[in-house]
């Protein structure tokens, strides 16, 4: 039942009145267990019917674990399981914060574990690894592979039982020069493969293996693009390999349009033509299948246990027991080849097939949504191949070819060639904004940050996930359903809430759910309706597509009933005002399935397309805008790890601790460039590098501390503790706004006048998490005080600000998310008026949107498709903050319950 704005006031005060606030914002951190046993179970509960392996992480409460104590693991009847573990973060004292762990492929079906200090078992058939001067060679025990260390073969063999199942893995990218056919001049299209430059073993079993291999993409004229790294997973007593791959966009946008982008690998064959098949999933455990040679619907009937045996995808039996009917005009059937599923849009996939290339095509079906799997193979064995997300990362394709022959082939595109050609370009001309002033002109209208040559996608990338299985025969239609259920939401362990919590990780500012109370439990419904909204907003409003996938809008439009979507700096979010923290610490306290993917899509989209790998912006990341790398505002407040680190955390994800490790140093880049240069009087480059005490320096914070909890590194601890002695030492501390900086030794320097600025962005984009973490973890009195007085002055009375500041602050705003600053100062301090203070702030009106959870369903003409409506979601500050203002009050809502 709906909640209005007065209901909740009443019980917020009656909550207040009755003096349970200070119960309400004090922190759990009192109640972390003694060292012992973590049980696991399925993120989305049961057991996986498939399971190819699978990696996790896990925190520990400060102290309890030393950093060179081992693991076991036990099943849910006590068995002991087979399982890797390695660090993945440190506590100060060198006791373990995180570990990581590995479940072997082969790995009884179990609903939960135990996880607990001792010595893990042995798998029955370990992972080995070996090399010489060009392979390394990986056996589960049940497959082997041979990965290439130079050339552009990436895994020159996938063998089982002695056949080869799959062989020339390699990289595939077409490009083409223009990015649709122009009548007045010709269009060029190359075809570029992956070169490795170097493959490096990252792990070697015994249940878990990893192999790193690196390069760019060749074509034969000796042109290097789109640097790739691709990392190959084995799991002990497994038949997958899984592969994850990673490129970054180097080219010139304006002549660089990829037309396809895939991975590529043959298949032998030796089965007869009836005896080999085709499998393609389609939505759900729906399945298109048939064989090369089909021998059922024909004018003769060659008998039914033969139709059967070719349906069911076992073998045949002896063609000289069929009826001769059918037997001796075998020849005269035809041969399908080539097949493709391509799935060129969100809810739409078309299948179709030819005998081989020089004759047509035929369509042979469609429907909404593919489920990204397929196989090639016959009773002596094959390859099932999935690529995950792949309806929402369209247009994606599957290409099966020469299946009528010795040695078929796979291709598995991230970007459909069937689909128009990559274009990447800025979206608009630049209107005549040539100038400052004139971009400042455009900010006004548009809320888009404009300047020439800064719109560009150089250094953007992507990573896909891509899972191949080495089978003995053909799967049944069941199983090959069950391995595509794997790939379309892969078996993820995790903890429960409470022992999250317990551990005293990302900050202590969380708490469990609690409906104890009417104003707590209207937090919670509030919280709830807040992640079912934006849930059922991306699939309503199709979120979907290769760059865009994990990212959500920023600001309503009520008038068309749509998004944003197509105004500057009102579209995409790109982790404005932390959806990703909103999501992050959602899942953390609840536990919720569908929060944890949706926060690991973001997760994925915003740290690799939102932020830039290499090139002029490298390390920061691009404010919101209609293209994701669209806006000239490159931040350090993007692309923070502070947003990152939860799932590398949860999930011990190499390529985000890559990503993680690149921003170390991220604020070099802030000497290159002035973050107010279009302001009158203000140069391009200044004399002396500046950081914002904010969203810059609490971006760079975040970087240092993640590295530092990773490696130990005392250097990096230094680094951390200098800075925050210095804003402590300074007078007006986090009021004093913006700092000198020497980007190479990592020194802020304090600026002559000491004025007082602030800004309400300062504190929304990581900054009170990292700063709660560094106070528990650094003691720095001086730097506690300062931040304590932020806090509690930011949403404080004019009259309160000019007795503590000397004068009232100018341009607070955003009120309600910074309700949780004065919360976080009332748990420090005890004080139970500061925190009644909290809640009020906390229940104010500022962004102009109802409390009451109602939407509106719309339906036709008025919109295209059916979709629920909040139209004041974006109501906040004239619609300027709208998403942004309901993920922060979401993430307010949590620091509120948990203080």
């Amino acid at each position: 039942m709906p909640i209005t704005r007065r209901d909740f006031v009443k019980t917020t005060a009656a909550l207040a009145a009755a003096t349970q606030l200070p119960a309400l914002l004090r922190a759990q951190s009192s109640a972390a267990p003694a060292p012992g046993s973590v049980p696991l179970h399925w993120l989305e509960g049961g057991t996986p019917a498939a399971l190819t392996g699978a990696t996790w992480g896990v925190p520990w409460p400060r102290g309890s674990i030393a950093h060179d104590v081992g693991f076991a693991l036990r099943s849910a009847t006590g068995e002991s399981v087979p399982v890797q573990s390695w660090p993945l973060a440190f506590w100060p004292d060198g006791s373990l914060k995180w570990t990581g762990h590995a479940l072997a492929g082969d790995t009884p079906a179990a609903t939960t574990y135990t996880l607990a200090p001792g010595t893990p078992a042995a798998p029955a058939r370990a992972v080995r690894v070996t090399e010489d001067a060009d392979h390394i060679l990986v056996d589960t025990g049940v497959v082997s592979c041979r990965v290439a260390k130079k050339g552009s073969t990436l895994i020159a063999a996938l063998v089982r039982d002695g056949r080869e199942i799959a062989r020339d893995g390699r990289l595939i990218c077409l490009r083409q020069d223009q990015p649709e056919l122009d009548a007045t001049k010709p269009l060029t299209m190359d075809t570029f493969t992956g070169e490795i430059d170097g493959a490096v073993i990252e792990q070697r079993g015994p249940v878990r293996a990893v192999v790193r291999v690196t390069g760019r993409h060749v074509n034969a004229a000796g042109r290097a693009w789109l640097p790739f790294t691709v990392r190959l997973y084995f799991y002990a007593g497994g038949e997958a390999v899984r592969i994850m791959h990673t490129f970054v966009f180097d080219g010139d946008e304006q002549q660089d349009f990829i037309r396809g982008l895939g991975v590529r690998f043959a298949v032998p064959l030796r089965d007869e033509l009836h005896d080999r098949h085709v499998r393609f999933i389609g939505e759900g455990a729906g399945l298109w299948g048939e064989g090369v040679r089909n021998i059922t619907g024909l004018r003769r009937d060659p008998g039914r246990a033969v139709r059967a045996a070719q349906v069911a995808g076992t073998a045949c039996p002896p063609v000289a027991e069929w009826a001769p009917t059918v037997s001796k005009r075998l020849d005269l059937i035809p041969a399908w080849g080539d097949c493709t599923l391509a799935q060129l849009s969100a809810n739409a996939f078309t299948i179709r097939k030819r005998t081989k290339a020089g004759h047509g095509w035929i369509p042979a079906d469609q429907g909404g949504r593919a489920g990204g799997t397929g196989y090639l193979g016959g009773v002596t064995g094959g390859v099932a191949f999935g690529l995950r997300d792949f309806w929402q990362r369209h247009p994606t394709q599957l290409d099966i070819r020469h299946a009528h022959t010795a040695t078929g082939e796979v291709t598995v595109w991230l970007w459909s060639p069937d689909a128009p050609a990559m274009d990447i370009r800025f979206y608009h001309d630049g209107m005549g904004m040539d100038t400052y002033p004139k971009q400042l002109e455009g900010l006004e209208i548009t809320y888009e940050d404009y300047e020439p040559g800064f719109g560009s996608p150089h250094g953007v990338a992507r990573t896909s996930e891509i899972t191949l299985w080495a089978l003995a025969a053909t799967p049944t239609r069941e199983r090959l359903a069950q391995l595509a259920d794997a790939v379309r939401t892969p078996p993820q362990l995790v903890a429960a809430p409470e022992h999250y919590l317990a551990a005293g990780v990302f900050g202590r500012l969380w708490s469990l759910p609690d409906r104890s109370t009417p104003a707590r439990a209207a937090v919670e419904d509030r919280l709830d309706w807040s992640f079912d909204y934006y849930l059922k907003q991306v699939g309503q409003r199709h979120w979907y597509g290769f760059w865009d996938y994990g990212d959500v809008m920023h600001t309503y439009d009520a008038d068309r009933h749509v998004w944003r979507y197509d105004v500057g700096g009102f579209a995409w979010d790109n982790s404005e005002l932390s959806p990703d923290l909103w999501l992050w610490y959602g899942w953390l306290r609840s536990g919720r399935a569908d929060i944890f993917r949706l926060g690991e899509a973001m997760t994925r989209h915003n740290s690799e397309v939102d932020t830039y790998h290499l090139g002029r912006f490298a390390g920061f990341g691009s404010r919101h805008n209609v293209q994701h790398w669209g806006c000239s505002a490159k931040q350090l407040r993007i692309s923070t790890a502070v947003y990152r680190r939860f799932y590398y955390y949860l999930t011990a994800d190499e390529r985000t601790g890559d990503i993680l490790h690149e921003l170390v140093d991220a604020d070099a880049k802030l000497a290159d460039l002035n973050p107010t240069r279009k302001l009158p009087g203000q140069p391009v480059v200044l004399a002396q590098a500046r950081i914002g005490v904010g969203t810059d320096w609490g971006s760079a914070a975040s970087n240092w501390l993640t590295e530092w909890e990773r490696t130990g590194d005392p250097r990096v601890r230094g680094w951390l503790e200098a800075a925050m002695k210095v804003i402590g030492g300074r007078k007006t501390g986090f009021f004093g706004g913006t700092f000198g900086y020497e980007p190479k030794t990592k020194t802020l320097i304090p600026l002559e006048g000491d004025r007082i600025s602030v800004s309400h962005l300062s504190a929304v984009f990581g900054l009170v998490e990292v700063c709660a973490e560094l106070i528990d973890l650094i003691p720095v009195p001086e730097f506690e005080k300062a931040w304590l007085q932020y806090c509690t002055l930011y949403n404080a009375t004019p009259a309160d600000q000019q007795l503590a500041l000397g004068q009232a602050l100018r341009g607070t705003s955003l009120r309600v998310g910074h309700s949780r600053l004065t919360a976080y100062a009332a748990h420090r301090r005890q004080d139970a008026a500061l925190a009644q203070r909290a809640w009020a702030e906390f229940a104010s009106r500022e962004w102009g949107g109802p409390v009451e959870t109602k939407t509106v369903r719309l339906t036709g003409p008025a919109v295209l498709n059916p979709v629920d409506e909040a139209a004041w979601v974006s109501t906040n500050d004239s619609g300027q903050w709208g998403l942004a203002a309901i993920q922060n009050l979401a993430l307010a809502g949590n620091a509120l319950a948990v203080r």
